[in-house]
């Protein structure tokens, strides 16, 4: 027997004592521990996170924010394209309500009176209808003259009213939400020319 052999039988007797098998070649120590990890660059980490979490939290609220306003806005279009639409239609309605006016003032006979009376009932119901649209009156008798809600056909001389004093109205003025949808024509009174002069002179 070759001495290569005589020593493999040894090696295997000697593993058949000690009863551990061999590590293999190249294998790590298990009692061996792994390397702690370096604290500045998790810190780094840490704040790279941070930082990707506040940027995502920045947009979020951007987007959140830009989200409101187009909706306020969207629905500000809408309320206006509402509000004109019903303003424009109001507009179309006021001559039937002028005809209205003008039937109950002309028709006194005693023979119209239920027809009156439906007249009446209609037309109330129907401005009942505009004014809780937000259609208003103006209020022009008595009233001093008012370029923005007047529109002036006829000076009257008198002295029985003060200068620029409204004394009769031709056709009623309307608003709607506090715009002018029609001036009211009306008849304004003024001070006679002698009157004004003698004014004048007194004054100078």
């Amino acid at each position: 027997m070759s001495s290569h052999s005589h020593k493999q039988k040894d090696a295997a007797a000697e593993l058949e004592r000690s009863g551990d098998p061999p590590a293999p070649r190249g294998s790590a120590d298990p009692s061996a521990q792994p390397a702690p990890p370096d604290a500045a660059a998790v810190a780094e980490q840490v704040q790279k996170l941070l930082a990707e979490k506040q940027e995502l939290t920045d947009t979020l609220v951007r987007r959140q924010a830009d989200f409101e306003n187009y909706r306020k806005r969207i629905e500000k279009e809408r309320h206006h394209d509402r509000h004109r639409a019903t303003e424009h239609l109001i507009e179309q309605i006021l001559p039937v309500i002028d005809a209205f006016d003008r039937a109950l003032a002309e028709s006194s006979d005693s023979a119209y009176v239920e027809y009156r009376k439906g007249f009446e009932l209609i037309r109330r119901q129907l401005w009942e209808t505009l004014a809780k649209q937000g259609l208003v009156r103006i209020e022009s008798m008595g009233q001093e003259f008012n370029p923005h809600f007047h529109h002036a056909i006829e000076r009257v001389e008198t002295t029985e009213h003060a200068d620029g004093i409204v004394i009769g109205e031709l056709q009623p003025g309307y608003t709607f939400h506090e715009k002018v949808l029609r001036p009211a024509m009306v008849r304004v009174a003024c001070a006679p020319e002698r009157e004004s002069a003698h004014r004048a002179q007194r004054n100078d």
